[in-house]
């Protein structure tokens, strides 16, 4: 049965493919969760639309996680925090931290979920830290971590 994706579905495909699956799987997976809806002709036409509509957000996504990277990469992003002896902090500073401090900063909005932390920082100094905004789009932020 050919089918239309109306969302991404792993191991399947992405929003507005047109795809071959069974029969069972369309009835008792697909339609019941709103995931994808039978191909017609009227419909593939639809699916295209959306396709030929999600590559110019993607790209203009991709254009502006481009045009972040070239403002962040150089700058240096200094947080406060409350620090004791030895350089170890009250605390830690998280990737919601470091985003609002690159947005008063830098003037960025950036999601939290782009700043990749192994752990919360935990102590004194200079860090590069992970950003990915987008999809094939990374580069380093580098923040410092101050005593208040």
């Amino acid at each position: 049965m050919r089918v239309v994706l109306r969302q991404d579905v792993e191991g399947l495909g992405r929003k507005g493919e047109v795809c071959e699956v069974a029969d069972g799987y369309f009835r008792n997976l697909l339609s019941p969760r709103g995931l994808a809806i039978k191909a017609t002709k009227g419909i593939e036409g639809q699916a295209e639309s959306m396709r030929r509509a999600a590559v110019l957000r993607d790209a203009k996504s991709r254009a502006e996680a481009e045009e972040m990277a070239a403002r962040l990469a150089p700058m240096v992003i200094t947080v406060s925090a409350r620090a004791g002896e030895g350089g170890r902090l009250f605390g830690s500073v998280g990737a919601s931290e470091l985003a609002e401090a690159v947005e008063a900063q830098a003037g960025v909005v950036i999601d939290r979920r782009a700043l990749v932390l192994d752990a919360p920082l935990k102590e004194l100094g200079r860090v590069s830290v992970v950003c990915s905004p987008h999809d094939g789009v990374e580069f380093l932020v580098t923040v410092e971590v101050v005593a208040e």
